[in-house]
């Protein structure tokens, strides 16, 4: 069945509904699994799947492919790629949904697999944890939403836990964003067609990582379509399309909360390594075992081996293939 606009709509306005009515146990199960079922029905149709958890540079990513399409088929810059609206515009588009694999479970009732994947294409865009939590840590403060925080179990109100608590708990920070990974590391090898990239990647050599997930998709991009890519999608240009609200189809999720505010922009900061400049040594120490000894070697990040970006580590310098998958 065809996912229409209509029907994200009516699946919205029903978790709505569903919020202000019943038990907020039953509604966030009822929520999350009608979300879970809209993301199955797009899956289905999809030619590519980009899966990441939140805030692992997935709009980044999303602009950065969005540009390509744009330029090569002379699409609205102001569109970016969600799910089949280029599409529609071109059938040489790719269908593209961009997950962060936290519903569909809800829908199928299968929480320890992938199999829902396993035949599709999929770009799996991960980072180092540290840096992702922190991230999230800015989201969850400056811009989620109630409903969102009660879905995602993330604390309820601003309020709450400190960074470093935030970070290193179990529900919302570095230990949770690690079982997503490692739960998507074992799952690699069952993956007909899927193809890692590290944030740390594509921020240390954007255009040739981007040409080599172009490449993965079936394009074959041009030096100057990279380039243009790369400009339109740099830190300071997406900034001011965020200030600008210049991209009208995802709504206020492109928008900065305080404009005024640097932390409430959803472009924050892009910086590699920026972790490490929010803790003290001894919180430092821990972030950094916690990532050594309970991540998966496969994506192989060291602790903080990767903020180098002068000299990156070599087994960073391009994205993870099928023939890397196991070792």
């Amino acid at each position: 069945m065809s996912i229409t606009p209509q029907i994200r709509r009516t699946l919205r306005l029903t978790g709505s509904f569903a919020a202000r009515v019943f038990p907020s146990n039953y509604r966030v199960r009822t929520e999350r699994y009608l979300r879970g079922w809209e993301e199955y029905g797009l899956l289905q149709e999809s030619d590519l799947v980009v899966v990441s958890f939140g805030k692992s540079g997935r709009t980044w990513l999303r602009v950065l492919l969005s540009r390509y399409y744009q330029l090569r088929y002379e699409l609205p810059a102001s569109k970016l790629l969600d799910n089949d609206n280029l599409n529609r515009l071109n059938a040489a588009v790719p269908r593209v949904v961009f997950t962060h694999d936290n519903y569909v479970s809800d829908f199928t009732g299968i929480s320890n697999s992938k199999a829902v994947y396993a035949d599709k294409q999929v770009l799996l865009l991960v980072r180092h944890p540290a840096d992702t939590a922190v991230s999230q840590f800015f989201q969850w403060k400056h811009r989620m939403k109630p409903r969102k925080r009660m879905l995602n179990s993330y604390p309820a109100t601003k309020d709450g836990p400190s960074l470093a608590d935030f970070v290193l708990s179990e529900t919302a920070g570095i230990p949770k964003i690690i079982r997503f990974m490692n739960q998507w590391a074992s799952e690699l090898d069952r993956m007909r067609d899927v193809l890692v990239v590290r944030y740390e990647t594509l921020h240390a050599t954007t255009a040739q990582t981007l040409a080599t997930i172009l490449g993965f998709i079936g394009e074959q991009a041009k030096p100057k379509e990279l380039e243009e890519c790369v400009r339109f999608a740099s830190v300071e240009s997406m900034r001011a399309l965020e200030r600008e609200r210049f991209f009208h189809n995802l709504g206020k999720r492109l928008r900065p909360a305080d404009a005024a505010d640097p932390e409430t922009y959803k472009v924050r900061r892009a910086k590699v390594g920026g972790y490490r400049d929010y803790f003290t040594d001894a919180e430092l120490n821990r972030i950094d075992r916690l990532v050594e000894e309970t991540l998966s070697p496969i994506y192989r990040y060291r602790g903080s081996a990767v903020i180098d970006l002068a000299s990156p580590d070599e087994t960073l310098a391009a994205p993870i293939t099928r023939s890397e998958r196991s070792h």
